[in-house]
């Protein structure tokens, strides 16, 4: 089986359905201020249209942008005109880029504004899962800030089916599950300290996305190894994984990731 078609799972208990590899998409937005080993051209509106139903037919229904990702939101939008009900759609709050920097508002208004937007930017009633981008100070986030208030209430309201946390400590993970719907993190052959948020999401029945799967295109292994392969092994033999964000805009890379994600799923299976 080359596609993940048959291999979609709950996304903790939020009702989504996901498949267990999404299309990232930083590379549609922003070429700036990025960490990859080698430079790239954002796709034109052609190829990323390409991209996307390349996507879809090898089984991906999982779409993962932010504000901070330059024009990728705002890109998405047209891009994914009536194909609404055929992804599920994680956004993100709390980063903005502007001028090649960052900079972070986790306040409530700030929030509602800034859901509001992405609302407009991507042409949709609701956004399925957002995140706080956190800027890495998860605990003081989570607990000061009220964002997580405010999700809750934007929940309440509709415009958000469930949220979660990008974060970076253990301790912001757990919290971020204990208090809401899902956690992003960091798991790869090179970091595995935050492998104590997956298993408390087994515990609790909540989702996680993993970020930096393949770090960031920097596995690095023996000859003859395949990293993506062996990168996929190490996530998809934890229970607590629902889904790895991947963010290759390279047609071959995306249909390789895919055949081996079912491939290591699929064994994992019998």
């Amino acid at each position: 089986m080359n596609n993940l078609l048959d291999l979609h799972r709950p996304l903790g208990s939020t009702g989504l359905m996901v498949s267990p590899l999404g299309l990232g998409t930083v590379k549609l937005g922003r070429d700036q201020g990025v960490k990859y080993p080698s430079g790239f051209t954002i796709p034109d509106d052609a190829e990323a249209r390409q991209l996307l139903a390349l996507a879809r037919d090898l089984g991906i229904n999982l779409i993962d942008t932010a504000p901070a990702y330059g024009r990728s939101e705002e890109r998405l939008g047209p891009l994914l005109r009536g194909q609404r009900q055929d992804w599920v759609i994680v956004s993100k709050v709390g980063e903005e880029f502007e001028g090649g920097l960052s900079r972070f508002d986790f306040s409530p208004e700030h929030t509602r504004f800034s859901v509001e937007r992405s609302l407009k930017r991507l042409e949709t009633d609701f956004i399925d899962l957002v995140l706080v981008h956190s800027d890495g100070n998860d605990l003081a986030i989570l607990r000061d800030s009220g964002v997580y208030e405010t999700l809750a209430e934007l929940r309440q309201a509709g415009k958000i089916r469930a949220f979660g946390l990008s974060g970076k400590t253990v301790d912001g993970g757990l919290l971020a599950l204990e208090q809401g719907d899902c956690a992003m993190v960091t798991y790869n052959l090179n970091e595995q300290g935050e492998k104590p948020v997956l298993d408390f999401a087994v515990q609790q029945n909540k989702g996680i996305l993993i970020k930096k799967g393949l770090a960031s295109g920097h596995a690095c292994l023996d000859a003859g190894v395949d990293p993506v392969r062996a990168s996929f092994e190490l996530i998809f033999g934890h229970p607590g994984v629902t889904s790895a964000i991947i963010g290759t805009i390279n047609p071959l890379h995306l249909s390789h990731n895919v055949a081996t994600a079912a491939a290591v799923i699929g064994a994992h299976r019998h």
